[in-house]
Protein backbone atom coordinates (compact mmCIF):
# COMPACT_ATOMS: atom_id res chain seq x y z
CA UNK A 1 0.00 0.00 0.00
CA UNK A 2 1.05 3.52 -0.44
CA UNK A 3 2.07 4.92 2.84
CA UNK A 4 2.99 8.39 3.81
CA UNK A 5 5.59 8.71 6.41
CA UNK A 6 6.83 12.42 7.79
CA UNK A 7 9.64 12.92 9.97
CA UNK A 8 13.19 10.79 9.57
CA UNK A 9 14.43 11.07 12.26
CA UNK A 10 17.01 8.90 14.59
CA UNK A 11 14.16 7.36 15.23
CA UNK A 12 11.45 7.82 12.05
CA UNK A 13 14.25 6.89 9.63
CA UNK A 14 14.85 2.89 10.65
CA UNK A 15 10.93 2.92 11.13
CA UNK A 16 10.12 4.06 7.53
CA UNK A 17 12.49 1.57 6.76
CA UNK A 18 10.89 -1.66 8.00
CA UNK A 19 7.66 -0.43 6.44
CA UNK A 20 9.35 -0.22 3.06
CA UNK A 21 11.16 -3.37 3.90
CA UNK A 22 7.81 -4.74 3.72
CA UNK A 23 6.84 -3.74 0.30
CA UNK A 24 4.83 -0.65 1.18
CA UNK A 25 5.37 2.32 -1.35
CA UNK A 26 6.66 5.34 1.03
CA UNK A 27 5.72 9.00 0.93
CA UNK A 28 7.40 11.57 2.54
CA UNK A 29 8.02 15.22 2.53
CA UNK A 30 11.58 16.72 3.58
CA UNK A 31 12.11 19.89 6.11
CA UNK A 32 16.25 20.98 5.88
CA UNK A 33 17.38 17.21 6.14
CA UNK A 34 18.02 15.50 2.60
CA UNK A 35 16.53 11.54 2.30
CA UNK A 36 18.37 9.17 4.13
CA UNK A 37 20.58 6.72 2.39
CA UNK A 38 18.91 3.75 3.39
CA UNK A 39 15.38 5.21 2.06
CA UNK A 40 17.03 6.32 -1.01
CA UNK A 41 18.04 2.44 -1.39
CA UNK A 42 14.22 1.45 -0.68
CA UNK A 43 13.04 4.42 -3.48
CA UNK A 44 10.99 5.96 -0.93
CA UNK A 45 9.27 9.26 -3.08
CA UNK A 46 9.61 12.47 -2.31
CA UNK A 47 6.95 15.52 -2.63
CA UNK A 48 7.08 19.10 -1.62
CA UNK A 49 4.51 19.09 0.45
CA UNK A 50 2.70 17.11 3.30
CA UNK A 51 -0.70 17.97 1.61
CA UNK A 52 1.12 16.17 -1.17
CA UNK A 53 1.80 12.88 0.68
CA UNK A 54 -2.20 12.91 1.70
CA UNK A 55 -2.98 13.26 -1.44
CA UNK A 56 -1.06 9.85 -2.30
CA UNK A 57 -1.58 8.31 0.72
CA UNK A 58 -4.56 6.76 2.75
CA UNK A 59 -2.55 5.81 5.63
CA UNK A 60 0.05 8.52 6.96
CA UNK A 61 2.24 8.05 10.28
CA UNK A 62 4.00 10.92 11.59
CA UNK A 63 7.23 11.19 13.90
CA UNK A 64 7.99 14.60 14.29
CA UNK A 65 10.13 16.45 17.57
CA UNK A 66 7.06 18.44 19.71
CA UNK A 67 3.52 19.22 19.47
CA UNK A 68 4.02 22.38 17.09
CA UNK A 69 5.62 20.52 14.16
CA UNK A 70 2.87 18.38 14.24
CA UNK A 71 0.44 21.11 14.37
CA UNK A 72 2.36 22.56 11.37
CA UNK A 73 2.73 19.17 9.57
CA UNK A 74 -1.11 18.45 9.88
CA UNK A 75 -3.03 21.92 9.65
CA UNK A 76 -0.08 24.27 8.97
CA UNK A 77 -0.21 26.03 5.16
CA UNK A 78 0.03 22.85 2.93
CA UNK A 79 -0.55 20.44 5.45
CA UNK A 80 -2.14 17.49 5.59
CA UNK A 81 -6.08 18.34 6.44
CA UNK A 82 -6.26 20.18 2.72
CA UNK A 83 -6.15 16.32 1.21
CA UNK A 84 -7.87 14.24 4.50
CA UNK A 85 -11.00 12.35 3.48
CA UNK A 86 -13.23 9.28 4.45
CA UNK A 87 -10.11 6.92 3.66
CA UNK A 88 -7.63 8.54 5.12
CA UNK A 89 -5.96 6.79 8.95
CA UNK A 90 -3.44 9.64 10.62
CA UNK A 91 -1.25 7.92 12.93
CA UNK A 92 0.85 10.49 14.96
CA UNK A 93 3.55 8.38 16.52
CA UNK A 94 5.40 11.62 18.03
CA UNK A 95 4.94 12.06 21.59
CA UNK A 96 3.39 14.88 22.37
CA UNK A 97 0.34 17.03 24.24
CA UNK A 98 -2.80 14.84 24.93
CA UNK A 99 -4.53 18.49 24.91
CA UNK A 100 -3.14 19.11 21.00
CA UNK A 101 -3.45 15.72 20.48
CA UNK A 102 -7.33 15.68 21.09
CA UNK A 103 -7.72 19.23 19.32
CA UNK A 104 -5.93 17.20 16.10
CA UNK A 105 -8.09 14.40 16.24
CA UNK A 106 -10.81 16.07 16.02
CA UNK A 107 -10.05 18.50 12.88
CA UNK A 108 -8.97 14.99 11.08
CA UNK A 109 -12.66 13.65 12.14
CA UNK A 110 -14.41 16.86 10.82
CA UNK A 111 -12.91 15.91 7.73
CA UNK A 112 -13.61 12.40 7.65
CA UNK A 113 -10.94 10.86 8.69
CA UNK A 114 -9.83 8.51 11.69
CA UNK A 115 -6.92 9.85 14.13
CA UNK A 116 -4.72 7.02 16.32
CA UNK A 117 -2.10 8.70 18.56
CA UNK A 118 0.80 6.25 18.57
CA UNK A 119 3.76 7.31 20.71
CA UNK A 120 6.39 4.71 21.10
CA UNK A 121 9.47 3.46 23.52
CA UNK A 122 12.44 1.85 22.83
CA UNK A 123 14.84 4.65 21.55
CA UNK A 124 16.91 4.02 18.36
CA UNK A 125 18.08 0.74 19.42
CA UNK A 126 14.31 -0.42 19.12
CA UNK A 127 13.28 1.66 16.33
CA UNK A 128 15.68 -0.13 14.48
CA UNK A 129 15.21 -3.37 15.96
CA UNK A 130 11.66 -3.13 15.24
CA UNK A 131 11.04 -3.87 19.06
CA UNK A 132 9.25 -0.24 20.32
CA UNK A 133 6.54 -0.60 22.53
CA UNK A 134 3.94 1.23 21.06
CA UNK A 135 0.83 2.67 23.16
CA UNK A 136 -2.23 3.75 20.83
CA UNK A 137 -5.49 5.54 21.94
CA UNK A 138 -8.46 6.18 19.18
CA UNK A 139 -10.82 3.94 18.28
CA UNK A 140 -10.28 0.49 17.79
CA UNK A 141 -11.43 0.19 13.92
CA UNK A 142 -8.73 2.20 12.87
CA UNK A 143 -6.24 0.29 15.45
CA UNK A 144 -7.19 -2.72 13.63
CA UNK A 145 -6.23 -1.35 10.87
CA UNK A 146 -3.15 0.32 11.61
CA UNK A 147 -2.08 -3.06 13.60
CA UNK A 148 -0.16 -4.71 10.74
CA UNK A 149 1.60 -1.88 10.23
CA UNK A 150 2.65 -1.24 14.04
CA UNK A 151 3.40 -4.99 13.88
CA UNK A 152 6.32 -4.36 11.50
CA UNK A 153 7.76 -1.58 13.87
CA UNK A 154 7.81 -2.77 17.18
CA UNK A 155 6.66 -5.80 19.27
CA UNK A 156 4.60 -4.38 22.40
CA UNK A 157 1.31 -3.11 21.03
CA UNK A 158 -1.57 -1.77 23.06
CA UNK A 159 -5.04 -0.30 22.98
CA UNK A 160 -4.32 1.84 26.42
CA UNK A 161 -7.88 3.65 25.42
CA UNK A 162 -10.34 4.14 22.68
CA UNK A 163 -10.37 8.35 23.21
CA UNK A 164 -7.24 10.03 21.52
CA UNK A 165 -4.87 11.29 23.96
CA UNK A 166 -4.99 7.75 25.81
CA UNK A 167 -1.36 6.61 24.25
CA UNK A 168 0.51 10.01 25.00
CA UNK A 169 -0.74 9.92 28.51
CA UNK A 170 0.73 6.46 28.92
CA UNK A 171 3.82 7.81 27.01
CA UNK A 172 4.14 10.46 29.54
CA UNK A 173 4.18 7.73 32.15
CA UNK A 174 6.93 5.97 30.45
CA UNK A 175 8.89 8.98 30.26
CA UNK A 176 8.62 9.52 33.91
CA UNK A 177 9.56 6.40 35.13
CA UNK A 178 12.36 5.97 32.69
CA UNK A 179 13.67 9.55 33.98
CA UNK A 180 13.37 8.15 37.46
CA UNK A 181 15.28 5.20 36.50
CA UNK A 182 17.95 7.28 34.93
CA UNK A 183 18.39 9.00 38.02
CA UNK A 184 18.52 6.60 40.65
CA UNK A 185 21.08 4.42 38.35
CA UNK A 186 22.98 7.55 38.29
CA UNK A 187 23.17 7.88 41.47
CA UNK A 188 23.79 4.12 42.59
CA UNK A 189 27.43 4.24 39.98
CA UNK A 190 28.48 7.65 41.47
CA UNK A 191 27.96 6.67 44.96
CA UNK A 192 29.77 3.41 44.72
CA UNK A 193 32.62 4.70 42.09
CA UNK A 194 33.23 7.24 44.70
CA UNK A 195 33.48 4.85 46.97
CA UNK A 196 36.01 3.09 45.33
CA UNK A 197 34.69 0.04 43.53
CA UNK A 198 34.77 -0.48 39.81
CA UNK A 199 30.83 0.41 38.43
CA UNK A 200 31.56 -1.94 35.44
CA UNK A 201 31.36 -4.73 38.15
CA UNK A 202 28.39 -3.14 40.32
CA UNK A 203 26.52 -2.81 37.57
CA UNK A 204 27.10 -6.51 36.38
CA UNK A 205 26.29 -7.99 39.93
CA UNK A 206 22.80 -5.73 40.16
CA UNK A 207 22.27 -6.86 36.88
CA UNK A 208 21.18 -10.32 38.36
CA UNK A 209 18.89 -8.51 41.35
CA UNK A 210 16.08 -6.72 41.66
CA UNK A 211 17.81 -3.75 40.98
CA UNK A 212 18.16 -5.08 37.20
CA UNK A 213 16.31 -2.84 34.61
CA UNK A 214 16.40 -1.52 30.86
CA UNK A 215 18.35 1.37 32.06
CA UNK A 216 20.74 -0.64 34.14
CA UNK A 217 21.72 -2.82 31.07
CA UNK A 218 21.58 -0.15 28.56
CA UNK A 219 22.38 3.25 30.01
CA UNK A 220 24.93 2.32 32.55
CA UNK A 221 26.95 0.88 29.84
CA UNK A 222 26.72 4.30 28.63
CA UNK A 223 27.49 5.87 31.63
CA UNK A 224 30.59 4.05 32.20
CA UNK A 225 32.29 4.37 29.21
CA UNK A 226 31.08 7.66 28.42
CA UNK A 227 29.57 6.98 25.01
CA UNK A 228 26.76 9.79 24.95
CA UNK A 229 26.10 9.90 21.49
CA UNK A 230 21.81 10.23 20.98
CA UNK A 231 19.75 7.45 21.26
CA UNK A 232 16.91 9.84 22.78
CA UNK A 233 18.62 13.32 23.45
CA UNK A 234 18.04 15.22 26.55
CA UNK A 235 16.23 18.21 25.05
CA UNK A 236 13.48 15.79 23.75
CA UNK A 237 13.07 14.19 27.53
CA UNK A 238 13.06 17.79 28.73
CA UNK A 239 10.07 18.35 26.39
CA UNK A 240 8.59 14.95 27.66
CA UNK A 241 8.74 16.20 31.32
CA UNK A 242 7.63 19.44 30.79
CA UNK A 243 4.16 17.75 28.96
CA UNK A 244 4.06 15.49 32.30
CA UNK A 245 4.11 18.56 34.52
CA UNK A 246 1.78 20.65 32.55
CA UNK A 247 -0.45 17.87 33.17
CA UNK A 248 -0.09 17.36 36.50
CA UNK A 249 -1.02 20.89 37.60
CA UNK A 250 -3.79 20.80 35.35
CA UNK A 251 -4.94 17.39 37.53
CA UNK A 252 -3.78 18.66 40.62
CA UNK A 253 -1.20 16.11 40.79
CA UNK A 254 2.36 16.73 42.69
CA UNK A 255 5.48 14.77 40.83
CA UNK A 256 8.36 15.63 42.74
CA UNK A 257 10.92 13.74 41.39
CA UNK A 258 9.97 14.32 38.39
CA UNK A 259 10.55 17.72 38.49
CA UNK A 260 13.93 16.65 39.89
CA UNK A 261 14.91 14.90 37.09
CA UNK A 262 14.15 17.90 34.63
CA UNK A 263 16.33 20.50 36.62
CA UNK A 264 18.81 17.49 36.21
CA UNK A 265 18.17 17.96 32.56
CA UNK A 266 18.43 21.50 32.77
CA UNK A 267 21.93 21.39 34.25
CA UNK A 268 23.62 19.34 31.48
CA UNK A 269 21.59 21.12 28.85
CA UNK A 270 22.99 24.43 30.13
CA UNK A 271 26.51 23.24 30.07
CA UNK A 272 26.15 22.52 26.62
CA UNK A 273 24.60 18.84 26.68
CA UNK A 274 21.19 19.11 25.18
CA UNK A 275 22.01 16.84 22.26
CA UNK A 276 23.48 14.90 24.44
CA UNK A 277 22.11 10.88 25.21
CA UNK A 278 19.67 11.12 28.34
CA UNK A 279 21.84 9.22 30.18
CA UNK A 280 24.20 11.91 29.97
CA UNK A 281 21.49 12.84 33.29
CA UNK A 282 24.61 11.46 35.18
CA UNK A 283 26.94 14.18 34.19
CA UNK A 284 24.34 16.98 36.31
CA UNK A 285 25.16 14.72 39.46
CA UNK A 286 29.15 14.08 38.59
CA UNK A 287 29.51 17.89 38.67
CA UNK A 288 27.70 18.26 41.93
CA UNK A 289 30.10 15.20 43.55
CA UNK A 290 33.14 16.10 41.89
CA UNK A 291 33.57 12.58 40.88
CA UNK A 292 33.20 10.98 36.99
CA UNK A 293 31.90 7.46 37.23
CA UNK A 294 34.01 5.73 34.87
Amino acid sequence: MNIGFIGLGVMGTPMAAHLAEAGNTLYTCLNTSPLPEVLKALDVIVVATPGEVAANCDIIITMLPDSPDVERVVAGADGLLGNINAKTLLIDMSSISPIVTAELAKQVNEKGGLYLDAPVSGGQVGAEAASLTIMIGGPTAAFEQAKPLFELMGKNITLIGEHNGAGQTCKIANQIIVALNIEAVSEALLFASKAGCDPAIVRQALMGGFASSKILEVHAERMINRTFDPGFRIKLHQKDLNLALESARVLGVSLPNTATCQQLFTACAANGGENDDHSAMVKALESMAGHTVA
